[in-house]
């Protein structure tokens, strides 16, 4: 865990609008992404993430389109994931102007592409992005997901984040469906779990609903936080998660 704290919006993409739903449901428009991308960073946000949520082959040259808009008018980190399955799309996202690229249920089906992608591009381009779920009847094992969460796989999600690691990701953004939209607060336990089985950066997702919400998050072991719906409705500001870390004792950009 690193003292300082990075604060990331995140942009759940679909045909070229932001989306946001609940668990992954009920998507709904959110704005524009370009004009959400800059007011996220002229109101200080360390790193953009755009996650396309309904990545298909049609929608893809839409994406590359908004990735090249967005990196012309913002100078912070910018990740990218969602419907990546291959090197070259990799590469196709880079030369477009992302800094890092996320990948998820590609890595599932064919786990040597994180490799791949390490070996060619370095492993500080590689995200593994995770959508875990409690295993049912458990409270203290989680599963790894697919599709955005739809399909539940019966993959180990602390044994699958260990494997990626050794195949050279650099980062992990981990997610927990179980509190996805509910505004209830991080997966603190999910954080700390993850946290025991490995050192790599860890981007908490799923779940903010207050600006005190990040500060246990980062004592669990987040090295950054990320949220999306009470930043694109104005609820919380990245100001004030900044000032609640500022106050829990941690460093902020």
């Amino acid at each position: 865990m690193s003292l300082t704290v990075r604060v990331i919006p995140c942009l759940d993409v679909a045909e070229g609008r932001v989306v946001k739903g609940v668990n992954f449901e009920n998507l709904r428009d959110a704005g524009d992404p370009i004009e959400l991308a800059n007011y996220y960073y002229q109101s200080g946000a360390d790193e953009l993430t755009f996650l396309d949520v309904k990545a298909t082959v049609d929608n893809r040259s839409t994406m590359y389109e908004l990735v090249s808009k967005t990196a012309e008018q913002i100078f912070i980190p910018l990740t990218v994931g969602g419907g990546v399955r291959a090197v070259s799309d990799v590469g196709n996202l880079l030369s477009a102007g992302a800094d890092k690229v996320s990948v998820s249920s590609a890595a599932i089906a064919r786990p040597e592409l994180l490799s791949e992608i390490a070996d060619r591009y370095g492993n500080q381009v590689l995200v593994l992005s995770l959508d875990l779920k409690l295993r049912e009847g458990k409270t203290d094992e989680w599963v790894v997901t697919t599709h955005g969460g739809r399909e539940v796989t019966d993959i180990d999600a602390l044994s699958w984040i260990e494997k990626c690691a050794e195949l050279g990701v650099g980062e992990l953004l981990v997610n927990s469906i179980d509190t996805d939209g509910t505004r209830s607060g991080f997966d603190l336990e999910l954080i700390s779990a993850v946290r025991s089985v490995s050192s790599l950066p860890l981007i908490a997702s799923g779940g903010a609903g207050a600006a005190k919400d990040f500060v246990p998050a980062a004592l669990a072991g987040a090295d950054a936080v990320l949220a999306a719906s009470i930043f694109h409705n104005r609820t919380v500001t990245i100001a004030e998660v900044k000032d609640e870390l500022l106050k829990g004792g941690f460093e902020v950009r």
